[in-house]
């Protein structure tokens, strides 16, 4: 299969220095099944066009391959559209010939790194599982002009239709770096299928290539789904990530609040003395963002261990940096730890630990995710001591300043009034043996209370499958 990438960009022949490939050369590199060919079929001035040319052998790519056990000589893995058409080996190929381009380096022009110029992409032959208007429906929310040329399963016999391959031509003024990742995760999406395992290391993929452009595709979850090959759990892991970043890594209170840094760090001291008084030594800090509440229980000597989550990379490197872990004594690192992982599923690493703090998290969930937080924490996790703290809605009328859902923030799914707060805690303390207490924090307004509500949440039972105040946290 041949993917050519052209510009008229003045002097064109420039793209050379964002490729790291000299035009006068032709460069191969081995991959997957097969080589890539790199070369230049026109250079001028006026135009440049650069070629990656993937030449797959049907039987290397079986052999490097670990089909299902028992199945080695099935025809199907020796006679298919592997080798002809654009799929995942063309993504793998793209990021190992193209590898500067993609990351947006460039030793010798760097000011093109952060240049847009115009580019027709030709790719023959890609294979689209949705037809021409799916591939319309990905790449020109983008901002590409789609030209295809439609192939038919048989040209001797017309009448057998047409088939699901293309010859596609992309038209776009853009940066290089953002045309290759679109590429990138967007080719094996038409083709809906990859050509190995998936698991965590391709949601990290997503989430480095598809961070500054997926949030906001209408395609999204689509997008997700495919490029993950169907796995759900991981794909909402991805999105949870992709719009949280989106709508910012910290949440704030309008700008016409005077109090609002005040506010912020009211909530989390407020967390942090409620665990103080509980007594817990071993505390998980549940979508702990980028570490605020985790600084101000480090400082805590009564804190043995303590451990941050969640589902944002971008948070936690955050949150890494802000804490100065690498610099911390070697006592201290032994405190502290942070870890990826979604709330919405249950995670052994968090199990165990005496106290949890779920600070202005719960309202950033829909309600079936809702109801599989609600299980993961106080059926699985079982601390002694929960504490949570969310929006009060009936303090909004106060705030001048609101988005367009009417809530403090674009990506809340709900605000509750202190009722509904207190409905659901104790609904919650009953359904799982808890006692909960709630307080206000922040100033209180006498007719709506104060900005903020918590709800501290305590294990009737003594001794639950270890989680007592003598268990200590499996590492």
């Amino acid at each position: 299969m041949l993917l050519t990438i052209t510009t008229t960009y003045q002097p064109a022949s420039d793209i050379s220095f964002l490729f790291h490939k000299h035009p006068s050369k032709i460069q191969e590199f081995e991959t997957t099944g097969g080589k890539a060919h790199v070369f230049y079929p026109h250079v001028s001035d006026e135009q440049c066009t650069i070629a990656l040319l993937l030449d797959i052998d049907p039987i290397g790519l079986v052999r490097k391959s670990s089909g299902p056990a028992g199945n080695e000589f099935a025809l199907e893995q020796y006679v298919n559209d592997r080798p002809y058409v654009a799929s995942s080996l063309m993504s793998a190929a793209i990021a190992k010939a193209f590898s500067s381009a993609m990351n947006g380096r460039s030793k010798d022009k760097p000011e093109l790194v952060e240049m847009a110029m115009p580019f027709r992409v030709r790719l023959a032959v890609l294979p689209v599982r949705g037809g021409e208007a799916l591939l319309r429906h990905l790449f020109e929310p983008l901002g590409y002009t789609v030209a295809v040329q439609k192939h038919l399963l048989n040209d001797n016999v017309p009448d057998w239709g047409e088939s699901r391959y293309f010859t596609v031509t992309l038209e776009h003024t853009i940066t290089l770096q953002q045309l290759l990742t679109h590429l990138y995760v967007l080719i094996p999406v038409c083709d809906n299928d990859k050509h190995y395992w998936i698991g965590n290391q391709e949601v990290e993929k997503l989430l480095e290539k598809g961070r500054s452009w997926l949030p906001a595709h209408p395609a999204r979850e689509l997008i997700a789904m495919r490029y993950l090959k169907h796995q759900r759990r991981l794909a909402n892991e991805a999105l949870e990530v992709l719009l949280k970043d989106d709508a910012a890594p910290e949440e704030e209170e309008p700008e016409a609040i005077r109090q609002k840094g005040r506010m912020h760090t009211a909530r989390l001291e407020a967390a942090r003395d409620a665990l103080v008084q509980s007594g817990v030594r071993t505390v998980v800090d549940l979508g702990c963002g980028e570490g605020k509440l985790l600084r101000l229980l480090l400082a805590e000597k009564g804190f043995e261990k303590i451990l941050g989550m969640d589902i944002s990379y971008h948070a936690l490197e955050i949150a890494k940096d802000k804490l100065k872990l690498d610099r911390l004594p070697p006592r201290q690192q032994e405190r502290i730890r942070l870890i990826h992982g979604s709330l919405t599923y249950r995670d052994k690493r968090i199990e165990g630990f005496e106290g949890a703090t779920l600070v202005e998290v719960i309202e950033h969930l829909d309600e079936p995710r809702l109801a599989a937080l609600e299980k993961v924490v106080f059926q699985y996790a079982r601390p002694a001591v929960v504490v949570v703290t969310t929006p009060n809605a009936e303090y909004n009328v106060k705030l001048p300043m609101q988005s367009k859902s009417g809530m403090r923030h674009a990506d809340h799914r709900f605000e509750w009034t202190r009722k509904q707060f207190s409905k659901w805690g104790e609904r919650l303390a009953a359904q799982y043996g808890y006692e909960v207490s709630f307080r206000s924090v922040g100033d209180e307004d006498p007719e709506v209370g104060a900005l903020s509500q918590l709800a501290m949440f305590k294990n009737k039972t003594e001794a639950n499958d270890g989680n007592n105040p003598s268990a200590t946290p499996a590492d």
